[in-house]
């Protein structure tokens, strides 16, 4: 039962460090409650109010409350004396007294690398997306992928995971039952009825100030064996994650893209600097990890195209190295919106083509 390192995080002035203080140096929260007054100030050499606040048990009718809040909405509190604690969370200097979870708890003892990066994803950043976590979980199917459930790359990396199988979890900068953006909780109840759980460090008595984004990077850094900066501008919020992944002796990798688009920068830096490794592929990325008992050798599967007429192959020439438009190709072509429309189909339907988000088009050979 979670109720003493629950009742850690209610003890007035002691935070986040002191109550991880405190339990290193005794051990458990509970032998941190079963101390006297004399030990907590001498051996963890804590200020004398703070250290009578425990010898009273300050913290325990708030944690009682809590603990009657999580049964009734179906949220597992998990302290972290507790077996079901994640290790890696608990080995950081900073970490949580207790987390709370929707969803299968044990999904947190597995292997896990955080994919994270820039809310306004460019195309390229949502084929990264695709292409890192799919092919991740072909070599190491027990990966999971854990993000922030924000919008751009950490949304398309949760529905990435669930597209190809793996298990994702999403960590929140606010209370459960609820997430944020609200827009997200249809996400968060596929991630669960797939094996995945949403997390937070957040009590339900925790006043809602738009502060804990930042604290919460910490968390999905600290799960993880390493981190992945997919798009990040110059100052993007993911490069926190970054720098406490790299506090926490964790593996940082970021994906490089072109030295004038702006959400590359922070990646782009990152590799410069020599903060993290770059990274092409999901391979890439289990081997930076040392996750090499997954890499058995794939065999690419070849895809066996339809011929093209030379209509078709006279129209792919109107494609770049980046994805185009709709409205640029009727431009380019010269086609009305009809006979554009059937070239597309035909040339999706022999594997030429994809079409992307926002009406665009990329070729594929």
């Amino acid at each position: 039962m979670p109720l003493e390192s629950i009742a850690l995080s209610f003890v007035p002035q002691l935070g986040v460090r002191g109550a991880a203080h405190l339990v290193d140096c005794f051990g458990s929260a509970q032998a941190v409650y079963a101390a006297s007054h004399q030990e907590l100030v001498e051996r963890a050499e804590l200020r004398a109010d703070v250290a009578r606040s425990i010898t009273l048990k300050r913290g325990f009718v708030e944690a009682e409350r809590e603990l009657s809040y999580c049964k009734a909405h179906g949220i597992s509190a998990i302290g972290c004396d507790m077996t079901s604690y994640p290790p890696l969370l608990r080995e950081v200097e900073d970490f949580p007294m207790a987390i709370y979870v929707r969803g299968e708890v044990d999904v947190l003892m597995r292997p896990a690398v955080a994919f994270v990066g820039t809310r306004k994803m460019s195309t390229y950043g949502q084929r990264m997306c695709d292409k890192l976590v799919s092919e991740l979980h072909e070599v190491v199917p027990e990966a999971v992928v854990v993000s922030g459930l924000a919008y751009g790359v950490d949304g398309a990396c949760h529905r990435a995971a669930l597209a190809c199988g793996a298990a994702t979890v999403g960590v929140v900068a606010n209370t459960l039952p609820g997430v944020t953006p609200v827009q997200h909780e249809r996400l968060a109840q596929d991630m669960i009825a797939h094996g995945g759980a949403v997390v937070t460090e957040l009590n339900s008595q925790s006043k809602q100030n738009g502060r804990y984004f930042i604290p919460r990077n910490r968390i999905i850094a600290a799960l993880c064996a390493g981190v992945v900066v997919v798009e990040s501008s110059e100052s993007g919020g993911s490069l926190s994650t970054a720098a406490f992944a790299d506090g926490y002796n964790r593996t940082v990798m970021a994906v490089a893209g072109r030295a004038v688009d702006a959400n590359s920068m922070g990646c782009n830096m990152l590799i410069r600097n020599r903060k993290a490794q770059m990274v092409l592929s999901g391979r890439d990325v289990a081997e930076e990890l040392h996750w090499e008992f997954g890499l058995e050798e794939i065999p690419t599967p070849r895809r066996e195209l339809l011929p093209l007429g030379d209509d078709e192959a006279q129209f792919l020439s109107l494609f770049g190295q980046d994805p185009i438009s709709l409205d640029a190709l009727q431009v380019r072509s010269g086609m009305s919106a009809g006979e554009l429309s059937l070239m597309l189909m035909n040339l999706e339907l022999s594997g030429a083509v994809r079409q992307l988000p926002g009406k665009l088009y990329e070729k594929l050979l």
